[in-house]
């Protein structure tokens, strides 16, 4: 498989920084950080204030954006900062 293109790569981070955005607007949150584990393809959200939301809320708020913003990772793990 090729390398992909810087182009690619561009769009690639400016999806996830949309979504990341859109999480910490979702919880309402005042500070965010990301941090993508290319070897495993996961990528960690945390939040602020997260902590302050039961697992089923989160569950329910965060499911329809990621859903909706659907990227290429085995898995999105959402973590309290």
């Amino acid at each position: 498989m090729s390398e992909p293109t810087e182009d690619e790569i561009k769009a690639f981070v400016e999806d996830v920084e949309f979504l990341v955005n859109t999480l910490k607007e979702s919880f309402e949150s005042s500070d965010v950080q990301f941090y993508i584990d290319e070897q495993n393809e996961i990528l960690y959200v945390k939040l602020e204030g997260l902590n302050d939301y039961t697992e089923d809320e989160i569950e329910e708020i965060a499911e329809p954006v990621l859903d909706e913003l659907d990227l290429d990772f085995e898995e999105i793990i959402l973590l309290p900062l």
